[in-house]
């Protein structure tokens, strides 16, 4: 049972950025001070990467870990609430996932997927991955 009235909830859930989010602009801000250039959330590339190279074929998505179901295996225990709307919801999150990354592929593109986690504790380490692809296409 949801803890919030309907209306408390949907003022909450429409606060979730889809584009814009703080590991995206972390990422972003690195790759620029690094002098690579990319479009942000490109709508002519299918999934709309967070992070694209358009001429070099390479698409970057920053998952945020709730969202994108990281470690659902174990994590799917860990919801309390709503569990009828969220489990459905994060496994067909994941499974279009998996629908862009095997589109993308099979269309030549690079495609790279970090996870919140590792983007807040290891920037450079992210960075350097986006890096040495974009330069050996």
């Amino acid at each position: 049972m949801d803890r919030l009235t309907p209306e408390q909830r949907r003022k909450n859930m429409k606060a979730v950025k889809n584009k814009g989010s703080k590991i995206e602009t972390m990422l972003q801000k690195e790759l620029w001070h690094r002098g690579l250039r990319y479009r942000k959330n490109a709508k002519t590339i299918y999934g709309k990467p967070d992070i694209a190279f358009i001429g070099k074929k390479v698409a970057i998505f920053c998952d945020s870990e709730f969202f994108h179901g990281y470690d659902w295996e174990n994590r799917n225990k860990d919801i309390k609430s709503n569990r009828d709307f969220w489990i459905p919801k994060i496994e067909k999150n994941m499974q279009r996932d998996r629908e862009v990354t095997e589109k993308l592929t099979s269309e030549g593109w690079t495609v790279l997927r970090f996870w919140g986690n590792e983007i807040k504790k290891d920037l450079s380490g992210c960075a350097d991955i986006v890096e040495s692809v974009v330069k050996s296409r």
